[in-house]
């Protein structure tokens, strides 16, 4: 079922645990252009980069949630992935959220291109995206084979590597 920007929704209703897989390697979103051209260009990050999605993660962190993702990242690295290792996911890890890098360089692991949410270990939400990285929309998966998603993400958290022990310049984990 298709969802509307109300698809957010499942952020304040999960009860326990949200992981997501986060596949592409580049997501082109208009609210982060700037930012994303002022990084290529050498300048510095600004004090608010991202402040929502952290206040976001450290409500649910503070009210005894857990909130994970495995990123899949292939060498060499877009620009995208070197924005978001320098200024997004160091913020994502500060304010409490798991963070793995999965190096699918030279093995996928058998992890589809497709990226999810999975909530409380039961809702699996898709997300999807246009060729050039654009957000498509989502979509709430009626009767998922759990047992995939399941299987999915515990992969994607075996051979992800959490990301303050990630070195970006190393070749695939492994």
């Amino acid at each position: 079922m298709r969802l509307g920007a109300e698809w957010g929704k499942y952020f304040d209703e999960f009860a326990a645990s949200a992981f997501r897989l986060e596949v592409r390697q580049t997501y082109t979103m208009s609210t982060e252009q700037p930012n994303l051209e002022l990084f290529l260009a050498g300048g510095k990050k600004p004090a608010e980069h991202n402040a929502a999605w952290r206040g976001r993660i450290e409500a649910i962190v503070a009210s005894g949630r857990t909130i994970q993702r495995a990123k899949l990242v292939r060498h060499p690295l877009t620009d995208y992935l070197r924005y978001q290792l320098a200024w997004g996911i160091p913020g994502n890890v500060a304010a409490g959220e798991d963070y793995r890098m999965v190096d699918i360089t030279e093995n996928d692991w058998g992890l589809p291109d497709q990226d999810f949410w999975l909530f409380d270990g039961t809702t699996v939400v898709h997300l999807d995206y246009h060729a050039d990285g654009t957000f498509a929309g989502a979509e709430l998966v009626e009767y998922p084979d759990l047992g995939k998603y399941h299987g999915w993400r515990n992969v994607a958290l075996s051979h992800g590597v959490p990301f303050g022990e990630w070195d970006a310049g190393a070749g695939s984990t492994g």
